[in-house]
């Protein structure tokens, strides 16, 4: 079976977080992955796990640790969600996407088992698109004998499929409102299915923040006598200036002064990158792992993690581009903070789509002031909002908005409104981003017809 088949099933299953009309919501029980992976060999006991939850922040501070671990000499697997342009990226070891064959192998090896299961009344119901991919991840990583991988969170915690797992270290980043029809609609809900994450007697990576997380947290910690570690040592003491450019300071790791220097931008990535450090020092200290502060220093920098302020060049008569994934009231401020700090002279446009359960009201109002044109766009996703209702979200912002059918037509009319000195920001949606970027990048030294597909 080929790579196209294989990719063409999964898409199949649809999303766990799209519910067709008349659809009952689906449920979810880790007992059903649980059984998946036993008949898989369980596979995800082949190799030592970090879990990282949170609602901002978790890709990054994985993709940084994971950088840190394959620097130090280990062999690291890295799961995350969702991708930007290829389900391959969700799967990686040592940086390198899994190609498309092992991919193939492993969708139709896992498909065969999960239908077995179905038939033998071992499973109620088919896997989930999530499901697979994690069962996928973790044979992919098992077959290449990583040592460790670092395990993103989809959504959640207690009941997320990649919780079947018993992680070394619990990563809790920052926590805020989002699917809170999934999660509860205030933070201390969301923040107790995070520590599902948690084990009895286990480790917490996690940070000051939230009041009421704060509390969440250390009494899941408590109940489960969990040992917390605040990676707040690690946090540099002087805020550095929140543009897209890499992030740049020293910082004293065990008893030694590295050099940070990241590609993630922005001041609120500072606050990531002191839980991957975090993170690397705990595995060092009390799991046994050699680990030096040349390889924290290096692991940084050589991390990538694309879409997270990054800036695409224009091509001398086209404006530069930043591209940002912030999908959440949280992400929308991260942003609002990085872009209010450019020279005000400067023409600004912006790019958005996002995806009908996100409140676009209050995204509107965090970011469409700041820009004199906003274009407005669906996105590719059955979830997707529609552009009348984000121009009816954009109204009482008084900002000037258009809409597009779709998020090429979008981003060619930002660059027709927005000078070459400008700057035209795309953001709202993983889906929104993930669409453009590899036009983008492929049409950097070509000119704006060159991004039409």
């Amino acid at each position: 079976m080929s790579y196209a088949t294989a990719i063409e099933r999964l898409h199949a299953l649809g999303q766990e977080l799209h519910t067709a009309p008349g659809t009952p919501r689906r449920k979810f029980e880790l007992a059903h992955m649980r059984t998946l992976m036993a008949a898989l060999g369980n596979a995800e006991r082949a190799f030592a796990t970090i879990l990282v939850a949170g609602t901002n922040g978790k890709g990054s501070t994985a993709s940084t640790l994971a950088s840190i671990l394959a620097r130090a000499g280990y062999r690291t697997g890295l799961y995350t969600s969702p991708h930007l342009s290829r389900v391959n990226e969700r799967i990686q070891v040592d940086g390198s996407p899994i190609d498309n064959d092992d991919l193939a192998a492993a969708f139709f090896h896992v498909e065969e088992i999960a239908s077995t299961l179905v038939q033998d009344g071992r499973l109620p119901a088919a896997a989930s698109f999530f499901e697979i991919l994690t069962a996928m991840g973790f044979l992919h990583f098992a077959a290449r004998q990583v040592h460790t991988a670092v395990v993103e969170v989809g959504m959640g915690g207690r009941l997320d499929a990649t919780n079947i797992i018993e992680p070394l270290v619990s990563v809790v980043t920052d926590i805020s409102l989002d699917h809170t029809e999934w999660l509860g609609s205030t933070i201390p809900q969301i923040a107790r299915e995070k520590a599902g994450i948690l084990r009895p007697g286990g480790v917490m990576v996690t940070l000051p923040q939230h009041p009421e997380a704060n509390q969440a947290l250390g009494e899941a910690a408590a109940v489960l006598d969990v040992r917390g570690v605040n990676a707040a040592s690690y946090v540099p003491v002087h805020n550095h200036p929140e543009q897209y450019t890499r992030n740049r300071y020293p910082l004293s790791v065990m008893g030694e002064l590295i050099g940070v220097d990241s590609p993630l931008a922005g001041a609120h990535q500072q606050r990531n990158l002191a839980l991957a450090i975090a993170t690397a020092v705990e595995l060092r200290n009390n799991h046994g792992y050699t680990i030096s502060a040349i390889d924290i220093q290096a692991g940084i920098r050589d991390t990538v993690w694309p879409a997270r302020l990054e800036h695409v060049a224009g091509n001398g008569s086209r404006a530069d581009v930043l591209l940002d994934v912030g999908h959440n009231p949280a992400g929308a401020w991260a942003l609002r903070a990085a872009v209010s700090h450019l020279d005000r002279g400067q023409p600004l446009t912006l790019v958005f789509g996002c995806l009908k359960d996100k409140p676009a009201g209050e995204l509107a109002q965090i970011l469409f002031p700041l820009f004199g044109h906003v274009v407005v766009t669906p996105v590719d996703s059955p979830r997707s909002a529609a552009a009348e209702d984000l121009l009816e979200a954009a109204r009482p912002t008084g900002s000037e908005v258009e809409a597009a059918v779709d998020a090429v037509s979008a981003v060619e009319r930002a660059f027709h409104l927005t000078p070459a000195h400008g700057l035209v920001v795309v953001t709202g949606s993983v889906y929104l981003v993930g669409e453009v970027r590899p036009l983008l990048l492929a049409s950097r030294s070509a000119p704006t017809e060159a991004l039409k597909v």
